[in-house]
């Protein structure tokens, strides 16, 4: 198949659904990750605006492909009832994000062809201007085909964020698309403030967001140099060589690795809403608190409050800069600075017997 063929394919999108989100607990839980959950208030969750988004650049359901734990199988299905059952692929045991792609790109090669061009997006992320990021869609599927490259889309930084990896862009690439492709000249991970005010001032810098353009057969070729270990047993025994895999993300054993990685910069928002504080950034109000709770607040400023019942009431006095979360059974209330240290907490429920059950 020619390269301008290969380009006027749908896109193969692959949502990467298996996460766990502990960050939003206790919102998110075991059963109800954070992909399930809708976080801005309408009514759609993360997962289902993923695919919304991706449902115009792979042209169809048909396209469509979710990776996700098995026992988040029928919350996928529940949440998206279109989806082929063929196109759900189920993982018996989470071994991060390089299993999941090594998987899943064999499973496309076989198939559609191994000249199928194939995106892997996070599920959980928030993404504004659909209409910017499906052209940035094109763009990638152009230059990974073009340039038999695996292509990543950089988020063109905004503010020197330490909780994020960077993107080093290398020398441009002299190809005819749409938007500039650069080399990647490195992937480094997350920076100390000041590392990361220096990254911004060069330019050259972008945001990791996990999301991946390759075609089938460029991908196989580079797991199969750079992580045998993974692809190998997944080629001969499929999926029932999950057990054995080694935890590694697609980063570690690929990205990082690779020679033929390319960075796209792209401009559309974007935010992997890693954390409640990502709540504020979602909403952009200029009310006092970030409010998804029946609240009453005296003196409360710089506050999310969030409930999953409407017939609650939040009363608050004199907090400041606090998130107060309250789902079920359980009441989380944190500085906002902190929640960070979530799973710290959750390792502690885990580890008491009587605590299990609010995980």
């Amino acid at each position: 198949m020619s390269p301008s063929s290969s380009q006027s394919l749908p896109l193969i999108s692959i949502i990467l659904a298996g996460g766990k989100g502990e960050r939003f607990w206790p919102l998110s839980r075991k059963h109800r990750p954070k992909q399930f959950l809708s976080l801005d208030g309408s009514g759609r969750s993360l997962l289902q605006t993923t695919a919304d988004r991706l449902l115009a650049a792979s042209q169809g359901w048909e396209n469509l492909w979710v990776v996700t734990a098995s026992h988040l199988a029928d919350g996928v299905r529940e949440q998206l009832p279109e989806l082929p059952e063929a196109n759900l692929l189920i993982e018996p045991e989470g071994r991060d994000t390089a299993p999941a792609v090594a998987w899943s790109t064999l499973e496309v090669a076989k198939r559609v062809g191994d000249e199928a061009v194939i995106g892997f997006f996070p599920a959980d992320h928030w993404i504004a201007e659909p209409e910017k990021f499906v052209a940035t869609l094109k763009a990638a599927q152009e230059v990974a085909v073009m340039t038999q490259s695996i292509v990543t889309l950089g988020i063109t930084p905004t503010f020197p964020s330490v909780g994020y990896g960077y993107i080093e862009q290398g020398a441009k690439l002299d190809v005819a698309s749409s938007l500039p492709a650069y080399r990647v000249d490195r992937f480094a991970e997350k920076p100390d403030r000041a590392t990361a005010e220096e990254f911004l001032a060069t330019g050259r810098y972008s945001w990791n967001a996990g999301m991946f353009v390759f075609q089938a057969k460029v991908a196989i070729a580079e797991l199969r140099q750079y992580a045998p270990e993974i692809l190998e047993p997944l080629e001969t025994q499929g999926v029932a060589a999950y057990p054995t895999l080694p935890k590694k993300s697609i980063d570690y054993a690929l990205m990082e690795q690779t020679q033929k990685a390319v960075v796209i910069p792209v401009i559309f928002a974007w935010d992997d809403l890693g954390d409640w504080g990502a709540i504020e950034r979602l909403m952009q109000s200029d009310l006092p608190n970030v409010e998804l709770a029946q609240h009453v607040g005296l003196d409360t400023t710089g506050s999310i409050l969030y409930s999953t019942q409407d017939d609650e009431l939040i009363v608050t006095i004199g907090l400041d800069d606090t998130v107060v979360v309250r789902d079920g059974k359980v009441t989380l209330i944190a500085k906002k600075e902190r929640t960070q240290e979530i799973k710290a907490v959750l390792k502690q429920l885990q580890d008491n017997p009587e605590h299990r059950k609010y995980l």
